[in-house]
């Protein structure tokens, strides 16, 4: 374990991801608009393209986030992280060349498939890398500062755009993609689960050799990679192996479907305060009932009062990852961890889905009765159930080895 110290290259490596990812959002609204619907301020045809994108990508993290990371647990974090940071260049270097419309569409394409193998894969693997390299007592600092540094990644990639042309943005972005990507190549040292001193498979093994039933004889097995991809069936196994995992996979997707891409910030501050000195299970309550209240002092409409409380919401997501974190063995961080995003990132398909139409109902002159901040009471309602539940989890003893989801012979 080389402890926090020891993960500045992630941090690099996630910070230039970050960074080159959210530089281009506030960009590609009016590139979208452009191409799709020159020479006109309103485009019904960018907004369904954009919602459907956001449906797929949505729909595909919550398939590829849980394979990617059951994957890293036996080919290490460094070579799956890889393949989502190669793609994510792709998009950017389209768009940097040229925004035409006929570009634009090879980008939406291109992007809308990287997404969903790169969304939160990188995350996932990063979460993983973290419990790998740091002790239990401190990886809810870890996992903070992780996220501390993607929330200034996406600070200072917004203000970049603020100041950049949209050919510069994109060519900024992609440059400092390309840079992520051959930074972590360089010197990102690979993880594998449990400090084990080398892989459970070699990502690029071909085949292995096993002796027949029958007369000592060897034939050649071809070892597949999709026999290494977890099944419904055994992530259902993985959660329902701990009590607590259970616990806190229904309370991040509660609270996700709340929250709904909220980012978290100010986390430096309060989580290597807080978080050895009250536990994470007790850091979790209290950020899910701040979170509750502040949707509650929202809806009085009293903004300034909200962001006090919504401090203290940022708590949540980094003290789930820690619990979660603990409940498997080492070579079951990268399954967990994509497990529970995945679960998050389906709340996040959800949450709109169900609020917006409801916002627009009771904001709209057919609403049942008035009362225009009834969806916002309806999005308290549901971290308020995973505060319900995350009364209910209490810390127990650590696992020091995996005994679920074992692949048979």
């Amino acid at each position: 374990m080389e402890g926090i110290g020891g993960l500045r290259h992630l941090f690099m490596t996630v910070f230039l991801t970050a960074f080159a990812n959210f530089a281009v959002v506030p960009a590609i609204t009016d590139i979208t608009v452009l191409a799709l619907c020159p020479g006109r301020d309103e485009c019904s045809l960018a907004i369904y393209l954009s919602g459907f994108q956001q449906a797929i990508i949505g729909v595909g993290t919550v398939v590829m986030t849980p394979v990617i990371g059951n994957l890293s647990d036996v080919y290490g974090r460094k070579s799956l992280l890889t393949i989502p940071m190669i793609l994510s260049i792709i998009p950017l270097v389209i768009m940097a060349y040229s925004r035409e419309t006929s570009f634009f569409y090879a980008y939406y394409v291109l992007r809308t498939v990287t997404a969903m193998v790169g969304e939160a894969s990188i995350t996932c693997l990063a979460l993983a890398y973290v419990a790998d390299n740091v002790a239990e007592r401190e990886r809810i600092s870890a996992f903070a500062i992780l996220a501390g540094i993607t929330s200034a990644a996406i600070v200072c990639g917004t203000l970049a755009a603020r100041f950049l042309s949209a050919a510069s943005t994109f060519q900024v972005a992609a440059f400092a993609s390309i840079l992520s990507t051959v930074y972590m190549g360089i010197f990102l040292k690979e993880s594998l689960p449990g400090g084990d001193s080398t892989l459970r498979q070699p990502i690029l093994k071909g085949g292995v050799s096993e002796v027949a039933d029958e007369g000592d004889v060897y034939s050649p097995k071809t070892t597949q990679v999709f026999k290494k991809i977890p099944s419904p069936g055994e992530l259902i196994s993985l959660l329902r192996s701990s009590k607590i995992l259970s616990q806190a996979a229904v309370v991040s997707f509660f609270q996700s479907l709340a929250e709904g891409g909220m980012q978290a910030s100010l986390l430096l501050l309060f989580m290597p305060m807080l978080a050895p000195a009250i536990g994470e299970e007790k850091l979790l309550t209290i950020g899910l009932l701040m979170g509750i209240i502040e949707r509650d002092v929202q809806m009085l409409q009293v903004p300034y009062a909200a962001t006090l409380f919504n401090v203290f919401g940022y708590l949540v997501q980094p003290s789930i990852r820690s619990i979660v974190s603990k409940q498997v063995g080492p070579h079951d961080q990268g399954k967990a961890q994509g497990c529970i995003l995945g679960i998050s990132s389906f709340a996040n398909i959800v949450s709109p889905l169900l609020f917006s139409p409801l916002t627009a109902l009771f904001l709209s002159e057919e609403a049942p009765f008035n009362f225009p901040g009834f969806s916002i009471m309806c999005m308290g309602l549901a971290p308020m159930i995973g505060f319900v539940q995350s009364l209910m989890i209490k810390a127990s003893p650590k696992k020091t080895s995996s005994n679920v989801c074992v692949e048979s012979p």
